[in-house]
């Protein structure tokens, strides 16, 4: 097999995993809090020679943590970010980090995600709040007050740049560092009545999935080409 043709498929290969990612943001443009899944590209090098090969990788992917748009609900639970921090809940699998705050209140006066994960404070601990205690009223430094009383405080971390990120429900991520946090409530602020988006383009997913569709019928079309190539050279070099 002629290192044209692996180059090819290496391309294809790395294309095929694109679209999956694009499909997959797509059907995520409407989740909230949800982030992207992007991936970086390389070429592997190969030595024949005096010549080198790049063959394409299948890419490495990794969560875009670009903010999504904020819309007013007017809902006294829903909870958005500004700024780069993450609201943490507790799930079977330990602490996750999420960006969708739309929480709702247990009978027992608990604070949960939408997936019914307890929220934690700053401390690590459950938020439990008062349900018959009067109107709830969340300032920006995550204070949770009701009628005149501050009942507790709505945890914000902040996640290394460098850490990985493993998906989890909920919109959520698990990383492989460990959080943070937040101190710094000029750049980091919560906004009660509002929830944050995807933060999926859909016009520029959608051009993506165009440019990657070409490019995958063009490795398509290098193979056959390829395969044409060898076959015509068999017969042309076969007993006369």
């Amino acid at each position: 097999m002629s290192n044209g043709l692996y180059v090819a498929l290496s391309g294809q290969m790395a294309t095929e995993k694109r679209m999956a990612t694009i499909a997959n943001n797509v059907a995520n443009m409407n989740t909230p809090g949800y982030r992207a899944e992007e991936i970086k590209f390389s070429s592997i090098m190969a030595e024949q020679g005096a010549k080198d090969i790049k063959f394409a990788s299948t890419g490495e992917s990794y969560t875009s943590r670009r903010a999504g748009p904020i819309t007013y609900t007017n809902s006294p639970y829903d909870v958005a970010v500004q700024g780069k921090g993450w609201f943490s809940v507790k799930t079977p699998d330990g602490v996750a980090y999420t960006r969708d705050g739309r929480f709702n209140v247990t009978a027992d006066g608990m604070l949960v995600s939408v997936n019914n994960y307890p929220v934690l404070d700053q401390g690590g601990t459950a938020v439990m709040i008062q349900p018959n205690q009067g109107e709830l009223k969340i300032t920006a430094d995550g204070t949770i007050i009701q009628g005149t009383n501050p009942v507790g405080t709505l945890g914000l971390f902040e996640i290394p740049l460098d850490a990985k990120l493993k998906r989890y429900d909920n919109s959520a991520v698990i990383p492989d560092k460990a959080a943070t946090p937040v101190t710094d409530y000029n750049s980091n602020a919560i906004r009660q009545g509002y929830v944050e988006g995807s933060n999926v383009d859909p016009v520029m997913e959608m051009t993506r999935l165009i440019m990657v569709q070409r490019a995958f019928e063009s490795a398509a079309q290098a193979i056959s080409q390829q395969e044409t190539s060898g076959t015509d050279s068999i017969r042309a070099l076969g007993p006369q």
